[in-house]
C-alpha cells in the first residue's frame, strides 16, 4: 500500500543545495549566501540540515552551524525542490521517488541536477531509491495525505515536460504513482517572475488535511487579481476549507517583476517557516497562518534576494522524512 506524505508529517532533515560561484547567484553570492544563513539558522533549530555543494570551500560558511551537516556533489542551481527526491509511504517503510528534472521545460542547464540525488543516496543515505520514468518537480505538486494532489495544468500539461501524454494517461499514471484518490487541476492562477509554468507552490498549499492556503490579489488593476480570482472560485468547487493570502506589493530588480508569494512557505518539525518580503502584509499574513495552525510556530523570514533567480523559500529545500528505511 502506498501513501503520499503531506509535508507536514515528520522530517529526518531539510536538504538544500548552496549558491555556488557557477551558478546564476555570483554577481550578488555574498546577499543569497546571507539569505541562506538565516534560512538555516532558523530551521538547524528544529531539525537536521542536509547542505549539498559542490566544493568543500562552499560549505565555510556554515562549519560553525550547529545540526548541518554536508554532502559534496556538483549542481546547476540551487532550486533542489524541483529535483530532489519525492518520499512515499510504501508498505509502512518510506521509499524516495527520483523523476527525471528537465529545468522546467528545458530552459536551463539541468544535467548536473538531475544526478544528484543517485549520488546522495549511494554515497551518503545508502538506502532505496527507486527511479520514475515522468518528468515531475516536487513544486508542481502538493498532497493532504490523504490521497489529493494539488497542481496546475498550466505546468503539468505542458508540452515542455511529458508531452506524449495526455491529461487522462498522465493522471493515471500519477494516480497509480502516489496511490491517489483524487488530482485537483488548477486552469487558473499564476505569479508575475515565476519561470516553471505555474508551479502550485507558488499559488495555492495544503496546510492541514482539510485546509488550502491560496494567493490572492486586491489591486484590481494589478494583472494578477483577475487570474487569482479565477483560482479562488475553482477553489472554492473543492470542498476544502481555504485561506487567503493576499501578495504584497510589487517588488522590482533591475526593472523585472519579481515573484513575491507567500504560498512558498516551508513546513519544518513544529514550526513552518514564512517568507517575507519587508511588506505591510507579512505580519497580516502570519498571523493568519498561526491562527490557522495553532500548534506549530510561524517563522518569517526575508526571502526578497531568493526572488531575483525566480524562487523563494520553498523552492531552495526539499523535505527528507523520518521513518523506518
Amino acid at each position: 500500500m502506498i501513501k503520499t506524505l503531506a509535508e507536514w508529517s515528520k522530517q529526518e532533515l531539510l536538504m538544500l543545495a548552496l549558491p555556488h560561484e557557477k551558478t546564476d547567484w555570483k554577481p550578488y553570492l555574498d546577499e543569497i549566501l546571507q539569505g541562506y544563513k538565516d534560512f538555516i539558522k532558523a530551521v538547524s533549530a528544529y531539525q537536521k540540515v542536509l547542505l549539498i555543494a559542490p566544493n568543500e570551500a562552499d560549505f565555510k560558511p556554515f562549519k560553525d552551524f550547529q545540526n548541518v551537516e554536508f554532502f559534496q556533489c556538483d549542481t546547476n542551481d540551487t532550486w533542489i525542490r524541483d529535483y530532489g527526491a519525492i518520499d512515499i509511504c510504501e508498505n509502512e517503510r518510506l521509499m524516495s521517488l527520483d523523476f527525471s528534472f528537465n529545468a522546467w521545460g528545458n530552459k536551463f542547464q539541468s544535467q548536473l541536477d538531475n544526478e544528484v540525488n543517485s549520488k546522495l543516496f549511494k554515497q551518503h543515505f545508502k538506502s532505496e531509491l527507486r527511479t520514475i520514468d515522468l518528468i515531475l518537480e516536487g513544486g508542481s505538486i502538493d498532497f493532504n495525505g490523504q490521497g489529493v494532489m494539488l497542481t496546475t495544468k498550466t505546468c503539468l500539461l505542458n508540452e515542455n515536460r511529458n508531452s506524449h501524454l495526455n491529461q487522462g494517461e498522465l493522471e493515471a499514471k500519477l494516480k497509480q504513482i502516489f496511490n491517489l484518490k483524487t488530482i485537483i487541476w488548477l486552469e487558473n492562477g499564476f505569479i508575475k517572475g515565476d519561470d516553471t509554468d505555474s508551479h502550485i507552490d507558488t499559488l495555492a498549499r495544503f496546510i492541514d488535511e482539510e485546509t488550502i492556503a491560496h494567493c490572492i490579489c486586491e489591486d484590481e488593476e494589478d494583472e494578477h487579481f483577475l487570474p487569482l480570482l479565477k483560482m479562488k472560485e475553482e477553489l472554492q468547487k473543492t470542498g476544502f476549507k481555504l485561506v487567503e493570502l493576499p501578495l504584497p506589493k510589487p517588488l522590482y530588480y533591475e526593472g523585472r517583476r519579481l515573484g513575491a508569494s507567500y504560498a512558498n512557505f516551508v513546513f519544518i518539525n513544529e514550526a513552518l517557516i514564512l517568507p517575507s518580503y519587508a511588506d505591510e502584509k507579512d505580519e497580516l499574513i502570519k498571523e493568519r497562518l498561526q491562527k490557522a495552525l495553532p500548534q506549530r510556530k510561524i517563522i518569517s523570514l526575508d526571502a526578497r534576494v531568493f526572488l531575483r533567480q525566480n524562487g523563494s523559500l520553498h523552492c531552495a529545500c526539499q523535505n527528507r522524512f523520518l521513518g523506518q528505511r
